[in-house]
Order: structure tokens, then sequence, then C-alpha cells
């Protein structure tokens, strides 16, 4: 899997503020102060302009812009199967975040040899904000997939071009009692973003979100079921998120649901 990236900063206290800030102008202070007392008024105006850049340089910015594409460049594939991987971009400063609300998705641009206009795609990450300096994309290629294979063939530092967000649905804590959601493929995504953005929500997390989410995930086969150890992750740890999961070609001892989605199923 992609490798985990630091968590922004969330006070004044938090440890990058401390080694980053703290420590190094209270050293600066002391050793002015013990070499040269007359130049410690100097140093606390030094110390104070060096605090207010390390603070200002990590503040979290939002880089989406909703009438403008920007390139960002890919920084890490992680290869899931043959045809699906989860492209990390990176945004252009460490605690930089998308600035996407749940709910919402992005718009994936493209110059594509043979087509007389860029092509355009809407993702959904699924990473969030909660995940600064980068953005995570789970796409799978198919062989007429003008932006999928588009993405495949990006090498390390080679940039995609993104704007957003987009959409009519903002996802608040409490605006539903219970979600039924049903996804198919990579249509995953979108289900994902406001799955974690629940769970994240939880009384037990500090929030207040006591919302219900039932998951219909229906796939060909098992192994193209994506992601499915996050998933069953996260229906381990919480018991209001309950997945389904449906096959139309199941192994054997399969215990879940075959064929179509049915609304027998649904009920």
């Amino acid at each position: 899997m992609a490798t985990p990236h630091t968590i922004k900063p969330t006070s004044a206290l938090s440890p990058q503020y401390v080694t980053g800030v703290y420590l190094p102008s209270a050293l600066l202070l002391v050793g002015v102060a013990i070499a040269k007392k007359e130049w410690l008024p100097f140093a606390v105006v030094i110390a104070a302009l060096l605090g207010g850049y390390k603070f200002y340089s990590n503040q979290s910015r939002k880089v989406l812009k909703p009438d403008a594409y920007q390139g960002f460049p890919l920084k890490e594939k992680t290869v899931l199967s043959h045809n699906v991987a989860i492209y990390r971009f990176s945004l252009p400063r460490p605690n930089d975040i998308l600035g996407l609300p749940i709910g919402q998705h992005m718009s994936v641009a493209a110059a594509i040899e043979g087509q007389p206009t860029e092509v355009v795609r809407s993702y959904t990450p699924i990473s969030s904000d909660e995940n600064p300096g980068y953005v995570d994309l789970l796409i799978k290629s198919y062989p007429t997939g003008n932006i999928s294979k588009h993405v495949s063939k990006l090498n390390i530092g080679d940039t995609l071009k993104i704007k957003g967000p987009k959409g009519a649905m903002v996802y608040t804590p409490g605006m539903v009692r219970h979600f039924g959601m049903i996804a198919g493929g990579t249509g995953i995504t979108p289900m994902l973003q406001i799955i974690r953005a629940i769970i994240r929500g939880r009384p037990r997390n500090g929030g207040k979100d006591t919302t219900e989410v039932d998951l219909i995930f229906a796939n060909v086969n098992l192994e193209d079921i994506l992601l499915k150890d996050d998933l069953d992750t996260l229906a381990k740890e919480d018991q209001g998120f309950r997945v389904h999961y449906v096959l139309n070609n199941p192994p054997e001892k399969w215990d879940g649901g075959v064929g179509f989605c049915t609304p027998e199923m649904i009920k």
C-alpha cells in the first residue's frame, strides 16, 4: 500500500511546533543570553520571525480551484492487480489539502491522441483532507478507457490535470438516519469517502454522527472486490457500518450474495 503521510498539526502544542518552533527558539535565546546578553533583543525578533514563518507554513491551504485545472505530479503508484492501482499525486506543499467537501468529486482532464479535445472524467479520491500533502486515486484501467489508460501510463513525476470540487451533494453529519448504498467496482470510491467521514465523526472519536450505513458491494469475481481489507476492517471496528458482498461467480463455500442485486437484497 501507499506509505502514510504525516498528519497535519492540529494545535499550538502539536509535536511539529514543539520541535520545529519552541525548542529551536528557546535554544537560540538561551545561547545568545549566555554568549552576548546585549544581542538578546535581536534574538527575540529573529525567533519571533522564524516562529511566525513556521506557523504560517504549517497552515493547511485548500488547493483545488473549481474554474481552473492544475497539474499535480505523480508521487507513487501502488499496484493492486493487473489493471487496478492507487495513484498518489503530490500537492504543492506538505500541509496542503485538496479542500474537497465530503460527497463531492473532481474533474480529471488529459489530451488523448486521436481525440479532438481534452477528455474529462470525474473521480472521487480515496484520501481526504485528513491526509495533507497528497491525493490518492483508485483507478481501474480499461482497454477502451481514455483517462484510465492515460493515468496507467504516467511515470513518477508526470502531472495530472485536476480541478474541482464539483457535485450537488455535500454530506453533513445527521443529514439522514440510515444510508443504503449500492456500489460496483471502482464505484466504491464515493461510498468509501462518505463511510470514512461518518466513522471519523462517531461519538467515540469526538463527533456526533450516529448514521447507520449498509453497503451492498457487487462484483463479478472475488478478486474484483477492491479495498476489501479496508472495508472489512471498518465493518469490524464500527457496529454502525455493515458491508454485504455480492458476486456473479462466487468461489466454493461463499457465504455472500450471488448474482445480480435484487429487491430482496436491498430490503
